[in-house]
Formats: structure tokens, sequence, C-alpha cells
């Protein structure tokens, strides 16, 4: 009887301390990646967290000037060495997964993620159902850029050009890259994607280019090419007598100094029946893999906290990067940003950018040339249908065997 009091005295006590200790917190290291643009405002951001939350007064958070182009390769190289908390690109999530380097986001926080944040940026950090990492800004992406006094109706790419034409103005859109070319094959209905293995190899692609929506995406761009008013190009800051461009926030001020009083942004236009879609792009926070279950909490609730409404819409004022969180959205700097919500607007057509062989953004360049050569001009449906054929057959040539 005594033995069996013990047992359940010191169970007790187990139970007590664990409770105790999950009440203390953490109060070890945790080490943060971000982009250098933003360390001052993480730090200042973390001190606001562990003054919020006494539980974590103690804890030792170190943030390290590491951008998003480079974080998910180094933590790819050696996660144990990687950072707890780090920021990356949508395009880097399935390869974070793959190598063990995410840990899943917990279910109640996933709940709030998924409320609080567009629609877009949500999608961007889940593989299949399953949440990865919180979303952080959903501001990379293409639009349109127009003159209001040049151009009448913003929704209607046919409309735009004639415009154009008739004020003898230009407009832009990169037609022969990779990236922007998507806007009308996505738009159309097509789909381009590829998956990966745990060493980021290209192992599936999933394309249906060779189509009908497919040939209707190559006849718009046909089009496109031909109008007087056509220049091939995506950076306002080589642009003359602009029209309207096709570009990103990036160039919000070069534009505006351009345009001036007639400066406007908006979503993509329509074009033949079908709305412009393309490439999205979503910064977000993982948290890696932790053995130690406190500090894994305290990197959830850091993450968390470090990608809630409050923060975003501090670090837009701080650095300009656009919210996804959708209370921080609707905050009056940020919409009274031209740009990002003309962004907003068209990331509702748009997918997150994934992992792309570097052939894929030849075979795209390529398909571009030609059609700014007037190659297909002469072209039927079904011989245009043989070169959407030919580029899916390509394509697909590109993965790893």
């Amino acid at each position: 009887m005594k033995k069996i009091l013990s047992l359940v005295l010191a169970l007790a006590m187990m139970l007590s301390l664990c409770s105790f200790a999950s009440a203390e917190g953490y109060n070890g290291e945790i080490k943060v990646w971000v982009a250098e643009a933003t360390v001052e405002f993480t730090k200042a951001k973390i001190e606001e967290f562990k003054a919020a939350h006494p539980e974590y007064a103690g804890m030792t958070v170190v943030v390290e000037p590491v951008g998003e182009g480079d974080a998910a390769s180094n933590m790819l190289t050696d996660v144990e060495a990687g950072a707890d908390i780090f920021g990356f690109a949508q395009d880097q999530l399935g390869r974070l997964v793959a190598a063990g380097a995410l840990e899943m986001v917990l279910d109640e926080n996933a709940a709030i993620v998924a409320e609080t944040n567009d629609a877009g940026s949500v999608a961007a950090v889940k593989m299949g159902e399953q949440m990865y990492a919180y979303p952080m800004t959903s501001d990379n992406g293409y639009f349109l850029y127009y003159d209001k006094s040049v151009v009448t109706d913003p929704t209607d790419l046919n409309k735009i050009l004639a415009d154009c034409e008739a004020a003898g103005k230009n407009f832009y859109m990169e037609i022969n890259s990779g990236w922007y070319q998507t806007a009308f094959f996505f738009g159309a209905g097509c789909t381009l994607t590829y998956s990966t293995d745990d060493l980021g190899n290209i192992i599936s692609m999933d394309c249906n280019y060779a189509s009908e929506n497919g040939v209707k995406a190559l006849k718009a761009m046909i089009k496109l090419a031909q109008s007087p008013a056509f220049v091939n190009g995506s950076s306002a800051s080589n642009a003359t007598n602009l029209g309207a461009i096709v570009d990103g926030t990036w160039d919000a001020v070069a534009v505006q100094g351009i345009l001036g009083e007639n400066y406007a942004a908006t979503k993509l236009p329509m074009v033949d029946g079908f709305q412009l879609g393309g490439f999205g792009g979503f910064k977000m926070l993982g948290v890696k893999p932790q053995t130690d279950e406190a500090k894994l909490a305290a990197c959830d609730a850091l993450a968390l906290y470090l990608t809630s409404g409050e923060v975003q819409a501090a670090r837009y004022d701080a650095v300009g990067w656009g919210p996804s969180n959708l209370e921080a959205q609707k905050s009056e700097a940020v919409q009274s940003d031209v740009a990002l919500s003309a962004l907003a607007a068209q990331l509702a057509y748009c997918i997150g950018q994934g992992q792309y062989p570097g052939e894929y953004w030849t075979l795209a360049t390529a398909l571009g040339d030609d059609i700014m050569a007037d190659k297909y001009d002469a072209y039927t449906d079904e011989q245009l249908l043989e070169v959407m054929t030919t580029f899916q057959t390509t394509a697909g040539t590109y993965i790893a065997q």
C-alpha cells in the first residue's frame, strides 16, 4: 500500500512539475531569420511579444538577416543548424516540407490563420489540406498600371489597346517571360505545375496547355503582339510614352512619377471572354521541428504573433510589405495604396508560384519570342494546337529520370 501511495505521490509531483513548466513557458534561445530590411522591426516586435507574455520574458531570441531567397536553401543544406523560425517565399514550401524542415501548424493556430488571412495566402502555406507555415504577406505579383486620361475601360484588354493606339501610347507586357506569360494560360483555364522530391528534383508535371484553352490563350497573345501599341517589357523605369503596363508593386513609385495625376492601377483585364490570371507571390514564416516541446510551443506562439494582423499592419508602415491579414488589408494606409489594392484584387485570380525547372523559363521565352516574330500569325487552330502540344511535351521532359 505504501508503494502504491508513493507512486501516486510521485506521479502527482511529475504532473505538477509539468504544469509548472508549461506555465513558465520557455527560457532558452530561439534563432530567427528574416530579411535584412526587417531585422530591427522584428527585434522590436519580439520585445513587445515578450512583454505581453511573461512566460517567455526570459527567452533569448537571436534575429539574423537571412532573406527569403537564401533562407530555404540554407535550411535545406543543414536543417539542424538552421533557424528555428524563418521567412521564405511560397515557391520553396514543397522542398522544405519534403526535407523535414517545417513543423505542421497546430490545428488551433491553423484555424486562426485560415480565418484571418486572404484565401491566396492560406492556400500558399498548405500542402494538400495540411498547413505548414504562417502567411506574412500578399504582395508579390503583377497587375495593370494605366494612364486614366488615356484608358477609358481598364477591364478589357482589347479596349485598352484601342485607347493606347488612338492616343499614340504604348502598352507594356513581357510576354516572353514564363512568369508574366502565365497570365494568359492560367486565365484561360490551363494548368502547368511541377512536383518535387525531398532533394528538389522535379518528379512530375501537371499540364494541359495542349488543349482548346491553350489555343485560346495563345491566340490572345498573338493578337496582343500584333497591336501597334504593344511593347514587350515590364520595367516602368525603361518605359516611354506609357499608356499602360503590366508590372508589380516594386515599380509603384516609378509609375506614379511618370503618370502623375493620371496614375491608376487595377487588376488585369479580361480578354476574349476570360480574366487574365497568373502567378501570385507570398512571404511566410516557417517553424522548424523541435525535440523540446516547450521550445516548439514558444516558436509557434512567436510565429503566430509575428504574422498577426497587428504586426502585419505595422510591418507595412515600417517597410511597405503588403499584408495577407484581412483586417490589416482594411487599414487606411493599405487601402489608400493604389498598387497594393490592385494587387489584392488580382491575387484572387492567381496561383502561388511553385518550383519550376530552369528549362521551363527558357521554353516560355522561346514561345514568346516566336509570337513576337509573327511566326504564328497565319496558323490555323489545328497548327496552334500542335505548337501547344510540342510545348507541353517538351515541358514534360524536365522531369527527373
